[in-house]
């Protein structure tokens, strides 16, 4: 690897705390404004969904089935088109660093499980070579993809985390997110963006000389 020369300021300890100080108000302010945002989001409504059809890795499941007698269900909308022999990797990349650990998720009375257009043969594949144990359906078979924005007028695949209720023996669907809407879920960005060159990535705002890709 290359090293850049580029690098922060060298200061002594007093100017480092400083700043440091400074921006931890920033952070402070930015953690109350996402717990005002979280305070919003368990505050939005709710609307009904259809008690899909898919296909898991014992055969045929519903949307029901899936919160596994619980009352709340995350989705993972993993990008895999019916006619690729590979999922995206950019899901593959969030699968490996943003699938929470569902044994506390179930303490939280909550399941977790990732949905994909391609047939179940193709997702079961890629999931023993992946060495991944979540829980993955197929929607091949139905037109939940469709119907929910999971799927572009092109016929492409869109990713994205959707979270449903179960109320009555009905699923309602509360929350979903796309595009940048997930990174705070992923610990890769979180850990990634601490670091003094950050993501690397071409939009990022940076220093003069910082590396970018």
């Amino acid at each position: 690897m290359t090293r850049n020369p580029a690098h922060p300021p060298i200061v002594d300890r007093e100017t480092w705390q400083q700043t440091r100080s400074s921006l931890l108000k920033l952070e402070k302010a930015s953690t109350r404004m996402q717990d005002a945002i979280a305070a919003q989001r368990r505050r939005l409504p709710m609307t009904r969904v259809d008690n899909y059809a898919f296909q898991g890795n014992a055969g045929p499941v519903t949307l029901v089935d899936l919160f596994q007698n619980r009352s709340q269900l995350i989705v993972h909308h993993f990008m895999f088109h019916p006619d690729w022999t590979a999922g995206c990797p950019h899901c593959t990349h969030f699968a490996e660093n943003g699938t929470p650990h569902l044994t506390d998720l179930a303490r939280g009375d909550a399941s977790f499980v990732r949905i994909s257009r391609a047939p179940i043969e193709k997702l079961l594949a890629y999931q023993q070579q992946k060495g991944w144990s979540t829980p993955w359906c197929s929607s091949f078979e139905s037109t939940f993809n469709q119907d929910w924005g999971w799927t572009s007028a092109d016929g492409g695949e869109v990713p994205g985390i959707s979270v449903f209720m179960l109320q009555d023996g009905v699923p309602h669907l509360t929350y979903s997110t796309s595009g940048r809407g997930v990174e705070s879920l992923s610990s890769f960005f979180g850990y990634m963006d601490l670091l003094p060159y950050g993501r690397q990535e071409s939009w990022q705002d940076v220093p003069p000389g910082w590396p970018q890709r």
